[in-house]
């Protein structure tokens, strides 16, 4: 999904997050967003970076990993 977010106002956004978040334990979802609420409920971040010019690399981090960190 790819910026599905991005026309709704705050309060729907909390709610379109929560059902994308019941459903994702029965379907895997791919979300392309800007939004820090969407990005915050998310399970693992994806992202490409490129640290030199030419060379894209991709940038996984699970967020429970992520918090099991900060929690040590």
């Amino acid at each position: 999904m790819d910026e599905v977010d991005a026309p709704l106002d705050d309060n729907n956004i909390i709610l379109f997050n929560g059902m994308i978040k019941s459903l994702s334990h029965h379907v895997q979802f791919v979300m392309i967003t800007h939004n820090k609420k969407s990005i915050a409920t998310a399970n693992q971040l994806v992202g490409i970076t490129m640290r030199e010019l030419g060379v894209s690399r991709q940038v996984t981090v699970n967020m429970d990993d992520a918090f099991a960190m900060t929690e040590s």
